[in-house]
């Protein structure tokens, strides 16, 4: 049985770390069953942004491993795809929007989940000026080539009209974020078929007229084969692959205002890897082909194009009109991408707000359109300042901000990972499915020893009172995202609750355990 007391809940159950969500976590007032399967999957895609991070990463992969390009773009795909499942395994049991910084918290404790959230928010500011930016060139280069006017063209060049603009688009992603999510995600299905309609036919046209190109080169097996290079080269490589594939984990970080929160974000996550995976394939093998990787003339090496291969290599390969039609794919992705992006942040924030790593005002949420809305406005203005210091200080900022972000996804990403090893150590040899299926799985059927996971206290500093009428938690204001210990014990029956400050629960009658080892309330 069940007792809602206001809109907390009180909930009793066998606990069964696999299968069920964990109970001790904090329902933040986000809008409920908003994004499904699809939906997911597209948010996912958007914040990746294919065609933003296409044309600015091939130049720098190309620099780095040469033909190799598209063995490197596997090698990225291999820990993101690990990565992904790894969430998707966090996401069963905690579907909280804080994604790394909650699991790393139940994981390690507070200070490498305050770590890990601060990590993320950093690497999601960073990366939204990025995208601000590359909004900024494309949509002057649209706009330049749509009037047949040069100076409009460059005008992203002039640092003080670049900033001024990356500012209003910062703003516009801003508010389209502040309206919920369900706008976020109407605006996103058109944004990323669209992109990807535009890379499939760019794609297409460049092996069409590959034969034809002047720094063309043919098609060859070697350029899956790591064979032949260096370890640096390897290393940088791959760290461009890895910014290329980062974002999919908007899709987790939707997880409250998911349908089915514990199952669909993760499925979402996994299959907006793979769909990325195969797009820049398609789209790298074709450029290949066409271009070359030498740095003359059209070759993906040629400096005076790496920061923005599409805008060089649109015309020759697509011609008019349809090469405005990719420079407008390219302002599409960044837009969506701007917009996505905000999510993971603004979530983690509000997470980080609601178990008091952050002060109190992160964790409000508005009333009407149901999303983190201080935690949005200090993202964008975050963001905005970022990208203004560094475009002031820079002459090269998409290609600074990119390496600058290697780390940081790097670090995030690899300690949410090894949080889901550490998190599920007590399963991985309770079946043979665990061994070779993912290493925590575990079969609920068989008569194995269980360790089951169990929640600790929401609070150290919290006060309990037990009686005979009486269950009362009193939360303090510390840091109270500590949400998770292992327990040796077995078949352990678990008594959770989600509560807010100063929430009591009478209860008038005895707590009796049923066949099903689950609390019920005597009659």
């Amino acid at each position: 049985m069940t007792t809602p007391v206001g809109d907390n809940h009180l909930h009793a159950t066998q606990h069964d770390p696999h299968h069920r969500v964990e109970a001790d976590l904090v329902d933040k007032g986000l809008t409920e069953g908003a994004v499904g399967l699809f939906g997911g999957t597209i948010l996912g895609i958007s914040s990746v942004a294919p065609a933003y991070a296409l044309t600015a990463t091939v130049g720098l992969l190309v620099a780095a491993v040469g033909a190799k390009m598209p063995v490197i773009i596997i090698a990225g795909f291999l820990p993101m795809f690990l990565a992904a499942y790894a969430y998707r395994e966090l996401n069963k049991v905690a579907p909280d929007c804080g994604t790394s910084f909650t699991w790393t918290t139940k994981a390690f404790g507070p200070w490498v989940g305050w770590l890990g959230g601060w990590a993320a928010i950093l690497a999601t500011v960073i990366v939204l000026s990025n995208l601000a930016g590359v909004a900024v060139q494309f949509f002057y280069q649209f706009l330049g080539d749509l009037v047949q006017d040069e100076g409009i063209s460059t005008l992203w060049e002039t640092r003080g009209v670049n900033v001024v603009t990356c500012l209003i688009f910062l703003a516009i992603a801003t508010w389209v974020s502040y309206r919920g999510v369900t706008t976020t995600e109407r605006v996103q299905i058109v944004l990323v078929l669209f992109q990807l309609v535009m890379l499939g036919i760019f794609a297409i046209a460049a092996f069409a007229k590959s034969a034809d190109s002047a720094t063309g080169i043919s098609f060859s097996m070697d350029w899956f084969s790591p064979s032949g290079l260096t370890l640096s080269a390897f290393v940088a490589g791959l760290s461009g692959s890895i910014f290329a594939f980062w974002g999919w984990d908007t899709a987790l970080t939707v997880n409250e205002e998911s349908v089915d929160a514990d199952r669909t974000p993760g499925r979402a996550a996994l299959l907006c890897v793979l769909s990325i995976l195969l797009t820049y394939l398609l789209v790298a093998v074709a450029l290949q082909m066409y271009a070359g990787v030498g740095d003359k003339g059209n070759g993906l090496a040629n400096e005076e194009i790496a920061d923005n291969v599409f805008g060089a290599l649109a015309g020759p390969i697509l011609g008019r009109p349809l090469d405005l039609l990719l420079f407008l794919a390219v302002l599409a992705s960044s837009a969506a991408s701007l917009i996505t992006t905000f999510l993971p942040a603004s979530r983690t924030m509000l997470a980080m707000g609601i178990y008091r790593a952050f002060p109190p005002r992160f964790a409000e949420v508005h009333p009407v359109h149901k999303t983190p809305a201080f935690a949005l406005i200090v993202a964008g203005v975050g963001s905005g300042l970022f990208y203004t210091v560094l475009t002031f200080v820079s002459e090269r900022v998409l290609t600074d901000t990119i390496y600058s972000l290697g780390i940081m996804i790097c670090f995030y990403y690899g300690l949410t990972a090894f949080a889901c090893v550490w998190y599920f150590r007590k399963q991985w040899f309770d079946s043979t499915r665990n061994v070779f299926e993912d290493s925590w799985l575990h079969d609920v059927d068989s008569g194995e020893h269980q360790r089951h996971l169990i929640g600790s206290a929401i609070d150290r500093h919290a006060t309990e009172s037990f009686d005979s009428t009486v269950f009362s938690f009193h939360h303090t204001e510390s840091f109270a995202a500590s949400v998770g210990k292992q327990n040796e014990r077995c078949e352990c029956i678990r008594l959770s609750m989600s509560l807010e400050r100063g929430t009591q629960i009478n209860v008038s009658d005895d707590l009796s355990v049923n066949d099903n080892k689950s609390f019920t309330f005597k009659e």
